[in-house]
């Protein structure tokens, strides 16, 4: 095996699917940290080190992958790539933004396809060949 990714950041309000979704990323050994940002508002405070995520100037390592939930309280999966779209390019990290839903709405996916910062668009829960099969696409040389 190569090297693993360095950190993924779950932007996501539900307990269980971050959980289930943790779990699956340690259980494949893709990744040597997994962060986790409850909604589109901290995880921007962590992307630029700003709110609670302030600590002097030093960088919070940036993710190589960011799995972004559609639905959530205080700032969505939509108002974050909004703002994301503005940030200087390196605080976005390596730029591979997956974004996960629930929802059964042809329209999300259409939307998703038209914003440049999106990735992919899969279904939640993140199962391990779903994780496998993104990092052999987008990270062919880690592993």
């Amino acid at each position: 095996m190569k090297q693993k990714l360095k950190t993924i950041l779950l932007i996501d309000d539900d307990e269980a699917t971050n959980f289930l979704n943790e779990m699956n990323i340690q259980n494949t050994e893709i990744a040597e940290q997994v962060v986790i940002a409850w909604n589109g508002k901290e995880a921007l405070e962590y992307l630029t080190n700003t709110g609670m995520y302030a600590n002097n100037g030093s960088n919070f390592p940036q993710p190589d992958l960011i799995f972004l939930d559609i639905n959530m309280p205080v700032m969505d999966g939509w108002e974050f790539i909004k703002a994301y779209h503005a940030l200087d390019e390196n605080q976005k990290g390596k730029k591979v933004v997956v974004m996960l839903t629930t929802s059964i709405n042809e329209d999300d996916r259409i939307k998703a396809a038209t914003i440049s910062e999106i990735t992919n668009f899969k279904s939640k829960p993140l199962l391990p060949d779903d994780l496998m099969e993104l990092v052999e696409a987008y990270f062919p040389d880690y592993f």
